[in-house]
């Protein structure tokens, strides 16, 4: 067993033998640094949320999880400080794409409309607001880098590069998951304007559904009670913590020494809320 991946978030072990162990920490980032300050309880936040998507989903994919149960995993994994935020999963051969999939008029895809350009192939005849609920979702790829940020490209230049067939299956199995995810949260109080979904493919060639899924830190959530069309919805995720930074002139120091105590609390409680009101 070796540890393979140290990442802002997660720590990911490779059993040799096709399988891995992923362990969700508290750890935090913001502008592309990570924090010094744990959030209380964040790991088993966002395990115990993916963990229930999979298990959603599994009629429209087909996804890694193996078993989240201590006892199926190695000793060194069969202690407390595991619990609750470690998976045993299928190692996949991951397709180097980030899916993204859009719901809402929203982020660099509303600043491109308001200047009148296309968003990576897409055009929109209606006229939109600020967050507004697009007529259906939109898919737009990012390649993965190995350093620096995603490079977001267009759905034609995924297909082109994959294959039409496993390109169009992508697509179709990210929308068929988004909508049924969707629709479970709004009926929740929450409203997922957009996420991002990462694919393997296993022994056989099959599409898998990998990673995390619509969890507060691959998705923007939005409470359902508070929003509205033509503002900038509060999310569930950490732009609490972003906001704090900002205001302190932190955004994207590297040697920022603490978050304070109730900056963390405050935002560990916004992860809590997203779980109880989905994972019902």
């Amino acid at each position: 067993m070796k540890k393979i991946i140290s990442g802002k978030v997660r720590e990911v072990y490779d059993l040799e033998d096709g399988r891995m162990v992923i362990v969700t920490t508290d750890r935090i980032s913001a502008f592309d640094v990570i924090l010094p300050t744990l959030i209380p309880g964040k790991g088993k936040v966002l395990n115990a949320l993916s963990n229930f998507w999979f298990g959603y989903t599994k009629d429209i994919c087909r996804n890694h999880m193996i078993s989240s149960d201590l006892k199926d995993m190695p000793a060194e994994f069969q202690k407390s400080e595991y619990e609750g935020r470690t998976v045993l999963v299928k190692k996949l051969r991951m397709i180097p794409y980030e899916v993204i999939v859009r719901g809402y008029m929203f982020g660099s895809m509303y600043e491109a409309y308001k200047k009148g350009e296309p968003f990576l192939g897409h055009t929109f005849e209606k006229e939109y607001r600020q967050a507004e609920q697009l007529e259906k979702p939109i898919v737009t790829p990012s390649t993965k880098a190995a350093e620096g940020h995603d490079i977001n490209v267009t759905l034609d230049y995924m297909k082109k590069d994959l294959g039409e067939a496993l390109g169009t299956k992508i697509e179709q199995t990210a929308l068929a998951v988004y909508k049924k995810c969707y629709d479970h949260a709004y009926k929740n109080g929450i409203i997922i304007a957009d996420t991002k979904f990462e694919f393997g493919l296993d022994e056989d060639g099959e599409l898998v559904l990998g990673d995390e899924v619509l969890t507060p830190d691959s998705s923007r959530f939005w409470n359902l009670a508070e929003y509205k069309a033509g503002t900038s919805p509060a999310s569930y995720d950490k732009q609490f913590v972003r906001d704090w930074l900002t205001k302190n002139g932190l955004a994207g120091n590297a040697g920022i020494k603490e978050i304070p105590a109730e900056v963390a609390e405050k935002t560990a409680a916004l992860y809590r809320e997203c779980e109880k009101r989905i994972c019902r």
